[in-house]
């Protein structure tokens, strides 16, 4: 991924999807903003006991770099399931209800969701003109979250899988995602090559998961062939990201837009 900062926000972009003029893109860190400890310092959720003034302030600044506020982008209630819905500017400044996918084919729509440790993904049909944003944690993995989108791009675009680009963002990595039931039983079910995302550390006994790759694995059965992952953890990194697991609960969300060009 590229590293930028402007106006003393840290983001992110997909190189990969980067220089494409026709869209923009950005992972955003946690520095830049007015939150107070510990949901310091850009955190963009309301779902989090941080003051409601001070998230709105974080979002004006974070999205007031791609010329947006709060109401010119799409969100969503994110319940960690599959279900995708299909968008337009219609659905500015609303949060739709149940849904951890969104995708649109409109010109100048902007999308948004946030993140602790789950996996933020990202694709651009560079053909059809159009973008899916989604959210991807070990349950999102299990119900292959990642393959609904690339379905519904197929069905609601057109688009051809082998031709779409993903970025699949900074999430918690296997070696700092300890693991337990149900999760360990539910991935040996959704995952005939289980083996190799429930792995065990030398001298641990207990499971791990490497929710990124299984993610990057729901894309490649959906038909993908261009997939770029972050190689960034966000347990290992809450110098740059917040992290539910590494932070006990008491933190904030990092958030992320993508925007298809008007």
């Amino acid at each position: 991924m590229i590293q930028h900062e402007r106006n003393g926000i840290i983001y992110f972009e997909f190189e990969s999807l980067a220089g494409d003029g026709r869209i923009q893109h950005a992972i955003f860190a946690r520095h830049g903003g007015v939150s107070q400890p510990p949901h310091d310092s850009l955190n963009l959720s309301v779902s989090v006991p941080d003051e409601k003034t001070a998230v709105y302030a974080n979002r004006a600044r974070a999205f007031g770099l791609f010329g947006r506020q709060n109401d010119t982008v799409v969100h969503a209630h994110l319940v960690h399931g599959n279900a995708v819905a299909r968008v337009t500017q219609a659905n500015n400044g609303t949060w739709l209800e149940h849904f951890d996918g969104l995708i649109t084919n409109e010109p100048g729509c902007a999308l948004t969701m946030n993140f602790a440790d789950c996996t933020p993904i990202m694709l651009y049909d560079p053909v059809q003109q159009a973008i899916g944003l989604g959210h991807a944690g070990w349950k999102g993995a299990v119900v292959d979250l990642p393959g609904a989108m690339v379905h519904a791009m197929q069905q609601q675009f057109g688009s051809n899988p082998a031709e779409l680009r993903a970025g699949i963002g900074p999430c918690i990595s296997w070696e700092n995602y300890e693991v337990d039931e149900p999760l360990v039983s539910e991935v040996k079910a959704a995952f005939a090559d289980w083996a190799t995302l429930l792995k065990k550390p030398e001298g641990n006994g207990r499971y791990h998961f490497d929710l990124a790759e299984a993610n990057r694995r729901n894309l490649a059965r959906a038909g993908m062939q261009h997939i770029e992952l972050s190689g960034l953890c966000t347990a290992a990194r809450t110098d740059l990201f917040f992290s539910h697991r590494a932070e006990r609960g008491k933190t904030g969300r990092f958030g992320s837009i993508f925007v298809l060009g008007g």
